[in-house]
């Protein structure tokens, strides 16, 4: 057994989800009741061209993609300890030097072997690897004898259950410290039914914590977490989900009511500055068939943190923090400048801190650029003009109109979004746009 094991025994864990487990989720399900938390798959060709950076004014650390500025993991103090990162990977080496970049940053790593995705499968990754079981095996000795945090691995199970009782032999005599197995093979699906019989057997066989997962179907409430763990006889059970859907499943005292839910983890997404899609995403994902009730249809119409806060009466709160962070030098999604990008002189130019944000215009037929073209033909101007410079993944333009420049500070990952944002800072410094309305609704800073 790992020095590490005892960390993973007699655990409640939140599971691995696609753009389910980033930081507010993961926080929200530590609140009520989980032990451990693990992060969605993250790649390990992404999290290698990223870079770790600071965040003072979140009090996070952030792992930013160098090429476009995307924060691909975000962790904090709250989580320390108790967070574990998973990778996707197909190769040793890159592996390696994933962990060696985040382990001071989690208290664990795992190995996607189960996802089951064409992404994951086709790269090499996920359940692909359980039919490469030396380079399987290679990856988790690689990590073990060279990596000062536990090192696990998440699986699926073979219709074969000698053959699914030999991997996780297999995988054991690696020195990893646990292992999680999802209780249906690659080909099944949640209707299928979970294998608890079979996790039942690899528990009893092997010396190290197993993670019993794929019990959603029969777990609404905590006591049903523990009827799950009885059921599979594993020390440890991970809730994928039941959590996604109402993380306080985890909670001893019973769940909480979905609106209660929603407005924990949207204060959560408002402190810890999380991208509007993703915040979206998740509530979605709570929301399920209440996206059809009047109150999931405004939601759906909302693109910003600020009009999905105003849905649940969090709008004050919204905008008092939004203000903290801005005064204590917050560094946002749209601060991100292209590595190696030297500023030039903008003194003829106009410049300001402006994002264009599309649902703004939704009922609005005619977007910022098309406003400008039409204002500049009123005044009997020359039609707009925009250069637009690209580095990496990431757009910034200038508009030149009546022999003046503008542009915004702002980098867009969208040439049409950065001329949409230029166009705008003509507009308001010419009297068009009213500058209040624009901060007010997120676009001027």
């Amino acid at each position: 057994m790992s020095k590490y094991s005892e960390m993973y025994s007699g655990k409640l864990i939140l599971a691995p989800m696609v753009r389910i487990g980033t930081l507010p989720m993961r926080l929200l399900a530590l609140e009520n009741g989980a032990d451990l938390v693990y992060t969605e798959e993250l790649i390990d060709w992404k999290l290698l061209r990223s870079f770790r950076r600071e965040n003072p004014a979140l009090g996070t650390v952030d792992f930013v993609d160098r090429s476009d500025g995307t924060v691909i993991f975000r962790t904090c103090e709250k989580e320390r300890g108790r967070v574990i990162l998973q990778i996707g990977t197909s190769n040793p080496d890159r592996a390696f030097q994933v962990a060696r970049l985040i382990e001071n940053d989690v208290a664990g790593i795992d190995i996607n072997m189960g996802c089951p995705k064409e992404f994951s499968v086709k790269g090499g990754m996920g359940v692909a690897l359980l039919s490469k079981v030396d380079n399987a095996k290679a990856i988790l000795k690689k990590l073990v004898s060279s990596i000062r945090r536990p090192i696990t691995c998440k699986i699926r199970v073979f219709q074969d259950e000698e053959k699914t009782l030999q991997l996780c032999k297999d995988f054991e005599s690696c020195g990893i410290a646990a292992i999680a197995v999802h209780g249906r093979t690659k080909d099944e699906r949640p209707q299928h039914s979970n294998r608890n019989d079979l996790l039942k057997k690899i528990s009893q066989l092997l010396t190290i914590p197993v993670i019993a997962n794929g019990g959603s179907r029969e777990i609404e409430t905590y006591d049903d977490i523990l009827k799950f763990r009885k059921a599979t006889g594993c020390s440890s059970v991970m809730v994928a989900r039941s959590a996604e859907w109402n993380a306080s499943v985890f909670r001893k005292r019973g769940k909480l009511p979905l609106d209660t839910m929603i407005r924990s983890y949207l204060k959560l997404a408002i402190d810890y500055d999380n991208s509007p899609s993703n915040t979206k995403y998740c509530i979605q994902n709570m929301l399920r068939e209440l996206q059809e009730s009047e109150l999931g249809k405004k939601f759906l119409e909302t693109q910003t943190l600020g009009q999905m806060s105003e849905l649940w009466d969090l709008g004050d709160y919204y905008r008092e923090v939004s203000a903290k962070l801005d005064k204590s030098g917050l560094i946002g999604r749209r601060d991100v400048v292209p590595i190696g990008y030297k500023k030039p002189c903008l003194d003829d130019t106009v410049e300001m801190e402006c994002a264009f944000i599309r649902s703004l215009y939704m009922s609005d037929p005619d977007l910022p650029k098309t406003k400008l073209l039409n204002w500049a033909s009123s005044k009997g101007y020359k039609k707009p003009v925009y250069q637009t410079v690209q580095i990496d993944k990431l757009f910034k333009a200038v508009v030149l109109l009546n022999e003046k420049k503008y542009t915004s500070s702002f980098w867009e990952k969208s040439k049409r979004w950065a001329e949409q944002g230029a166009a705008i800072v003509c507009l308001c410094d010419n009297g068009v746009f009213d500058k209040s309305v624009l901060k007010e609704n997120g676009v001027l800073r």
